[in-house]
């Protein structure tokens, strides 16, 4: 394959601002540089609410392309 697609949903804290789970985003982006894929795109969207204690979800979709 020349090309990854993966997408990783990210969880707003529920206290103060920014992401409760960036680690996820940077494992998913280190395990395809492991396989010889560099980050090609990124693009994300907000995906709203979950509820109450739910938190935000951000919507990370990313695209890899193989290394030659």
């Amino acid at each position: 394959m020349n090309y990854v697609v993966l997408q990783v949903i990210l969880k707003e804290k529920l206290w103060g601002t920014g992401s409760g789970n960036l680690t996820e985003l940077e494992k998913a982006i280190n395990a395809q540089a492991d396989r010889g894929y560099r980050l090609h795109t990124i693009s994300t969207v907000a995906s709203g609410s979950k509820g109450f204690g739910g938190g935000d979800r951000i919507q990370a979709t990313m695209v890899f392309e193989k290394l030659p």
